[in-house]
């Protein structure tokens, strides 16, 4: 596996060891046993908390489909990445097309 020169990885501490070359890696910091993690290293593994939800609410629309999430049976070549393609298009669709929320004030709404 290759990745481009100085590109960012974040990776979950379940990958711990796997440093490829020429890669900046973004992991959360495991607490030393007997001992605290730092204020600076609880701030980082914030942080990257933070940026990882995105990630799995952008999994989580994509696996609405559900040939994404059930077992695949296909064996046609190159299929599986036609269905993650198409999977991955239609979330952005619903994304770029979802109606704003509406902001709803309470007081008005209950003592009109």
């Amino acid at each position: 596996m290759s990745f481009p020169l100085n590109c960012l990885l974040e990776q979950d501490t379940g990958y711990q060891g796997f440093l490829p070359e020429r890669v900046i890696i973004l992991q959360p910091k495991k607490k030393p046993k007997g001992k605290d993690l730092t204020s600076g290293e609880k701030f980082i593994n914030k942080v990257i908390a933070s940026a990882r939800i995105v990630v799995e609410n952008v999994i989580a629309g994509v696996k609405r489909c559900r040939i994404v999430k059930d077992v695949f049976r296909n064996r046609k070549e190159e299929f599986a990445d036609l269905v993650i393609n198409l999977a991955c298009g239609l979330h952005n669709f619903r994304v770029e097309h979802r109606s704003p929320l509406q902001t709803v004030n309470l007081v008005d709404f209950y003592f009109r």
